[in-house]
């Protein structure tokens, strides 16, 4: 089978992390030699992951697809696609109606199969789930702070819901200016009740520890 790739990363995220560029080709790559396909590209973008417009690279992967070059679309992990519900649902869709094959390698799921397709949409939920419940544990506990009196006018004195994930996505190799978009996609309120995370609120919060 003949298959294309598709790789992103956010604007600032950095190559070197689990999640940069070549870490999603080489799993690409070895998912394509494991099961004897023939990778005819692989395509990429440097947008945010929280809606498929303005992605040129996965663009012209379906382009790809649509004019027979490939079969199937193969991506190393679920975020990489899509992070919305709602976008990869309507993707499958797409892909389900042409008789396309999408392949998701980190959650192991082929939609060239019934079983694998139903399993990408749970797999989907679930993650938007998780993410949704790590947002409204930190707006619980930013409320409960206040409740108690802290006071929140500053990145040091944020709550340590807030610090915990911030540090795991340090950790996780994303930039200042990455966890602070990760921080809005995710609905994460700053320490002043704002909307709008800041690579420089990042940097302070993660410099008071």
């Amino acid at each position: 089978m003949r298959v294309v790739g598709y790789i992103r990363v956010s604007t600032d995220e950095q190559a070197s992390s689990g999640l940069g560029l070549a870490a999603q080709r080489e799993a690409v790559e070895q998912e394509a030699r494991r099961r004897g396909w023939t990778l005819v590209a692989v395509c990429e973008d440097r947008a945010s992951g929280k809606s498929l417009r303005r992605r040129p690279g996965l663009d012209e992967a379906i382009s790809l697809i649509e004019h027979g070059e490939a079969e199937a679309l193969v991506t190393a992990k679920l975020d990489r696609l899509s992070r919305s519900v709602a976008d990869f649902s309507a993707l499958l869709a797409r892909f389900s109606r042409a008789g396309w094959g999408l392949v998701i390698v980190d959650v192991n799921v082929d939609t060239s199969t019934p079983t694998g397709e139903a399993m990408a949409h749970v797999v989907a939920s679930f993650a938007q789930m998780e993410r949704r419940r790590i947002a409204e544990r930190t707006r619980e506990a930013l409320a409960q702070a206040r409740d108690r009196g802290t006071p929140l006018g500053r990145p040091r004195v944020l709550d340590d819901a807030i610090r915990g994930r911030v540090a795991e996505l340090r950790a996780e190799g994303l930039t200042l200016r990455g966890i602070a978009e990760r921080l809005d996609d995710d609905r994460v309120p700053t320490a002043h009740g704002g909307k709008r995370w800041h690579a420089e609120t990042v940097r302070k919060l993660l410099a008071a520890g």
